[in-house]
């Protein structure tokens, strides 16, 4: 099967971040030009004359199921948002949980997202409603200690199971999640970083998100949390760090020893109003891959990257009052190249290169607030002008999972009306 994408401003994302005029091609499942005019036969032709062809996003933390549960726990302070989203977990159902995972990857689709990380539990139902949906999950269940949990039976057996029966999905891949310290004794997170290594998957938790977490952690272990989960051998290249709003230069140095990765979620942060704010560059200059997501939708309320990646970036400029820093390639390297490399897919992903898989986006380059489009603004309006409406057609591995704004692999308007359904009776139940 051969896909041409013809005449478009190709934002590569390779070694040399080139843009480049000409036809994106597509075989199977992989790119294998782009730039040359192909004067071949195709099976299916894309005409993207004027418009910006760039590597789908990738978000590296949220939790997808919840996307049925915005609006429900807003405009509350931080304790009393935890109590509300507890009791609404303990109440949820695979229908639900597969509901809401729909409706949370239509709005990835339709906002350029090809690929996510997610921490949650009831995994399974969430891997078949993504494998509908046509993008990427990596799908990490949610570990913690048992006296914590509203899971049946032990979290990191549940886990193993998942990882075990899930291995060989088309797309989707299996990881290890880690609730966070305040949940985690030193043996569960010892447990979950053997599994992560045994399977050489991603091991994903929360980490540093409040100040009143790391001050509690750090009064019943003498350890702030990055310190004491190297101490214990947790980091290493394969760990993404959530949040991580809370660090001390000492514990950014010791990350970027372990060669991991953080998911900053600058939206969410802000509207839990948890205060601090992640060292971006000091992070990037400790070595630490930086990556980005929008966290669930109760902490959101959305899961557009594009708006996530312009927010990053003010959050950081306005805080240091520094209008230099995190620059619009940057942010837009942390949105792609970054969030593969987080997810150990750095070959195959985050780049429009020969070789690497087609997940590819493809935005209306005739909109005003992308014009006037220039070579050299591209970056800059795809950064800090673009928005999820701008998005026209998206690619998922070769799959056309969107084609001129018609999602191709879910019934829409059919998850909607379900999704408002939904809702209603998990507000009954609180």
């Amino acid at each position: 099967m051969i896909t041409v994408i013809r005449g478009a401003r190709i934002v590569t994302q390779d070694a040399s971040r080139r843009i480049i005029e000409g036809d994106v091609v597509v075989k199977d499942e992989r790119i294998i030009s782009a730039g040359p005019v192909f004067k071949g036969s195709a099976d299916t032709e894309i005409d993207a004359s004027g418009d910006i062809v760039m590597p789908g996003l990738i978000n590296t933390h949220t939790h997808v199921a919840m996307s049925v549960m915005k609006g429900m726990a807003d405009d509350l302070r931080f304790p009393d948002f935890l109590d509300r989203v507890f009791a609404i977990d303990r109440d949820r159902t695979d229908n639900d949980i597969a509901i809401g995972t729909k409706l949370g990857c239509a709005e990835m689709i339709r906002s350029g997202t090809t690929t996510f990380v997610d921490l949650y539990y009831s995994e399974d139902v969430i891997a078949k409603a993504t494998e509908e949906a046509g993008i990427r999950g990596i799908l990490c269940w949610c570990v913690l200690d048992e006296q914590f949990t509203t899971q049946k039976g032990n979290p990191l057996d549940n886990c193993r199971r998942f990882c075990g029966s899930h291995k060989k999905m088309r797309k989707s891949r299996p990881g290890v999640g880690l609730q966070g310290v305040y949940v985690c004794s030193e043996d569960t997170c010892k447990g979950a970083k053997r599994l992560s290594d045994e399977l050489k998957v991603p091991l994903h938790f929360h980490l540093s998100e409040t100040r009143s977490e790391v001050n509690e952690h750090k009064r019943k272990t003498g350890r702030r949390p990055a310190e004491w989960l190297n101490d214990i051998g947790v980091l290493s290249e394969r760990s993404i760090a959530a949040h991580s709003a809370w660090l001390t230069m000492n514990e950014v140095r010791t990350m970027g020893k372990t060669g991991m990765s953080i998911a900053s979620c600058p939206v969410s942060n802000m509207k839990l109003a948890t205060g601090g704010v992640a060292p971006i560059p000091e992070l990037t200059e400790n070595s630490v891959n930086v990556s980005l997501g929008t966290d669930g939708s109760t902490t959101n309320n959305s899961l557009d990257m594009f708006s996530e990646m312009k927010i990053l970036g003010l959050l950081q400029k306005s805080s240091r009052w520094d209008a230099s820093v995190t620059n619009a390639q940057t942010l837009l390297d942390i949105a792609t190249v970054n969030g593969a490399g987080a997810i150990g897919m750095g070959k195959d992903l985050g780049s429009i290169e020969p070789g690497k898989y087609a997940d590819i986006i493809i935005l209306d380059g005739k909109a005003p607030n992308l014009r006037p489009l220039l070579p050299e603004n591209t970056i800059s309006n795809i950064v800090y002008s673009a928005n999820a409406l701008n998005v026209k057609t998206v690619i998922c591995q070769g799959d056309i999972v969107m084609k001129d704004r018609k999602i191709k692999t879910l019934n829409e308007r059919k998850v909607i009306d379900a999704s408002e359904g939904v809702q209603r009776v998990l507000r009954g139940n609180i």
